[in-house]
């Protein structure tokens, strides 16, 4: 009898998945497994606040392609929080303010 997946292996199981199935992923999950309860984003994601991302989630994330990511870079519109080797690594927090105010651009 199979073990049942600890959140370790499922967290790693999930960065595996391609960026759309792990979309379908977390709106069947959020349709399903908590109604009736009165979750905000901060309790469901809060844990991810001081994550740091790598360019291509942080532009994955932001919903641009990774030339229109680079520009941003570039112009210092977005900057890394840290660096390890030539990789750069992004905050979440400023990636999510990022995000709100490319939205609120956009109308």
């Amino acid at each position: 009898m199979a073990h049942p997946a600890t959140a370790e292996e499922l967290f790693q199981d999930l960065k595996l998945m391609p960026a759309i199935e792990r979309e379908k992923f977390f709106v069947i999950l959020s349709a399903n497994a908590f109604r009736g309860d009165d979750l905000g984003h901060a309790e469901l994601f809060g844990h991810l606040s001081e994550d740091q991302f790598t360019a291509e989630e942080a532009r994955e994330y932001l919903e641009v392609s990774m030339p229109t990511f680079r520009r941003f870079v570039a112009a210092g519109k977005l900057q890394p929080s840290s660096r390890v080797g030539r990789s750069q690594l992004f905050a979440v927090h400023h990636l999510k303010s990022f995000k709100k105010a490319l939205k609120t651009a956009k109308g």
